[in-house]
């Protein structure tokens, strides 16, 4: 395997991949090459100062762990050269690049993976078999958090913003357990702080194609992270879930439970195993799956900067 992207996200799945059985990984670049030598020492692994030396080194598959900004032609490159690639969210800061991306994968054909984790959590697994059985009817999706430390997540035109960068992942769990979205509407408070172009908060609604409806309210103002998930009200039960619980209360009473998974360890697994034995684990969120959940993020955000309501493609 080979790392592109020495920073938090990029050393977090390159820990994991050298932890995994059955998996070598050879070398790590970043567009800022010291990034890619600290990384690399701690690993034990070659730095790598040019991607396309990276992706003709005889890989059988690429990581690529990039800012938002960063998407693209990165994607392209790891097309061009046949590789399966695991693409870490979200999938660009403009729908565009994504959208390109998308055409060239399908056109190619390779095995692909996102950064979708929680899909892989236990009580994710769960609240599913919940909501399957009682339809969620309203649904509350939540990101309540601090500006990350990267100057570059800051900046809306390099990040995306909240929504697209962060909240991304409760707009995948909203789809995941109460199906597609049709339409949002959204509104946003502008940053407080000088320098940064990223809203402190925004709040959308959100209508599903099964008819049910929902919210997501999101902020980046406050000093640290109190909450993020998503909380259903279904026709015969509730669910609240988290990274790291999950409650469901039904006539019968109360369940609570932790995961049992590590979910950021499972998703690397499960796109070696999908490499190795070509079968694809039921968490593991292919380029494809991954774009509807951009879409969401981004007619949110799309919708904030102009007040007007966003249908989402079908």
């Amino acid at each position: 395997m080979g790392l592109v992207g020495a920073g938090g996200v990029g050393t977090r799945h390159g820990r994991t991949l050298r932890g995994l059985d059955g998996v070598e990984l050879v070398g790590v670049a970043d567009a800022v090459p010291a990034a890619a030598v600290e990384l690399a020492a701690a690993l034990g692994v070659p730095a790598v100062d040019d991607v396309g030396r990276l992706l003709g080194s005889g890989l059988d598959a690429v990581w690529l762990c990039v800012p938002p900004f960063a998407h693209g032609e990165l994607e392209l490159a790891a097309v061009r050269a046949g590789l399966p690639l695991f693409v870490e969210k979200p999938l660009g800061a403009a729908p565009a690049v994504a959208e390109e991306v998308a055409a060239a994968v399908a056109a190619a054909g390779v095995p692909t993976a996102t950064g979708y984790h929680w899909r892989h959590l236990d009580t994710v697994a769960r609240a599913r078999e919940v909501c399957a059985a009682a339809p969620p009817r309203l649904v509350a999706a939540t990101w309540l958090d601090t500006v990350p430390p990267p100057a570059w997540w800051a900046d809306a035109r390099r990040s995306g913003g909240q929504v697209v960068e962060q909240a991304t992942h409760v707009l995948d769990l909203a789809r995941l357990l109460a199906g597609e979205v049709a339409e949002v509407q959204a509104v946003a408070a502008p940053s407080s702080a000088p320098g940064r172009s990223v809203d402190d908060a925004t709040a959308a609604l959100l209508r599903f194609e099964s008819g049910a409806v929902g919210t997501l309210t999101a902020a980046c103002a406050q000093p640290a992270r109190t909450r993020a998930g998503v909380e259903l009200s279904c026709a015969g039960a509730a669910v609240e879930l988290t990274e790291t619980s999950l409650v469901v209360t039904t006539s019968g009473g109360t369940e609570r439970a932790e995961p049992a998974v590590d979910a950021r360890t499972a998703v690397d697994r499960a796109f070696v195993d999908l490499l190795v034995t070509g079968t694809r684990a039921e968490g593991l969120v292919d380029y494809r799956e991954a774009l509807r959940t951009h879409h969401v993020a981004v007619a949110v955000a799309e919708s904030a900067r102009t007040g007007a309501p966003v249908r989402l493609p079908r």
